[in-house]
């Protein structure tokens, strides 16, 4: 890859979805929604994030396979192309407020030119996409690596053009809310294993509340992501959780996907949802939710009865 454009690899398919190649590779963009909470609107979708699918000779590998396989002089150019076609996928959705959360590693950055460049490539990705600046989330997972001075200074600096900062894995290493105030992200995603583990049992729960109010008293708004069961949902709304994502709620989808319709954005909330009995899937997935006029303003979850994370038989 090289960097003279951020347009020179995209590919655009019949159907308007953007999408790139590098060597054998097809790199396609899948979208998962992030939804807030509200005692008024319900669960309405608040953002994407934006997620790399690949594959090779039509057949998937997995981000854990692909990276590998990158090479280092390229790492930062396939890094920038997958910010572009999830920001310009989302885009096509033509949705009014919805953002995008993509992935950024400040280390890929070795002077401050190079880091103005992929500013300015993210600021024409996103007027390209019709996206203002407040709806593009840099999130940095904690696993990076990188240097607290490092990330402040990067945050300050995107936060200043107007972008938006998620610290990414919360939890998952020697995290801390004196860190959270130095680095001041807008955004916090939870370690999802850490929530899950946490959200089973009443000390974990207790903590958790402990943590989520602290951090909304410190203006970061807290995201709690994998949640996999509707118990799950149910207990993050019990805690004030502003922000959830995961498999319960909607799974993600290959560009152009199908949320428009499944979520339109002028309901401003949730359909009911199936009953998770009803598919043989996990949880309840975006196709178990039919939107409609009628919909009541709070989305009706059918849930098991349960202490914590443990499942109590509903009574007949």
């Amino acid at each position: 890859m090289t960097p003279r454009s951020i347009f020179a690899n995209l590919v655009r398919s019949d159907n308007g979805s953007f999408s790139t190649i590098y060597g054998p590779f097809l790199l396609q963009s899948a979208l998962q929604p992030i939804f807030r909470s509200g005692p008024e609107t319900g669960l309405a979708i608040e953002a994407f994030e934006g997620l790399l699918r690949a594959s090779r000779d039509n057949e998937p590998v997995s981000p854990g396979e692909f990276f590998p396989l990158v090479s280092p002089v390229d790492m930062a150019d396939v890094d920038s192309i997958l910010r572009t076609i999830h920001i310009l996928n989302t885009g096509r959705l033509n949705r009014a407020r919805a953002g995008i959360f993509v992935k950024f590693h400040p280390g890929l950055f070795r002077t401050p030119q190079e880091m103005r460049q992929e500013v300015d490539r993210i600021k024409v990705a996103s007027h390209e996409a019709g996206l203002a600046p407040e709806r593009i989330v840099c999130e940095i997972s904690e696993r990076s690596g990188a240097a607290d001075d490092t990330v402040v200074a990067f945050t300050e600096h995107m936060q200043a053009i107007g972008f938006r900062i998620a610290i990414d894995d919360y939890g998952a290493r020697d995290s801390d809310l004196d860190r959270l105030k130095r680095i001041r992200p807008d955004y916090v995603k939870f370690e999802a294993a850490w929530v899950r583990d946490f959200l089973d049992n009443s000390a974990g729960y207790a903590l958790l509340r402990v943590i989520v109010r602290q951090m909304l008293d410190d203006g970061i708004e807290p995201i709690f992501e994998g949640l996999e069961e509707l118990w799950q949902v149910d207990l993050c709304e019990e805690l004030g959780v502003p922000l959830m994502q995961g498999y319960a709620l909607a799974r993600p989808e290959l560009a152009p996907t199908t949320f428009n319709e499944s979520f339109p954005e002028s309901l401003g909330e949730l359909a009911p949802l199936q009953a998770a009995g009803d598919e043989p899937t996990l949880g309840v997935s975006r196709a178990a939710a039919v939107a409609s006029p009628s919909a009541p303003a709070r989305p009706v979850f059918a849930r098991p009865a349960r202490a914590f994370g443990r499942r109590q038989p509903i009574s007949e």
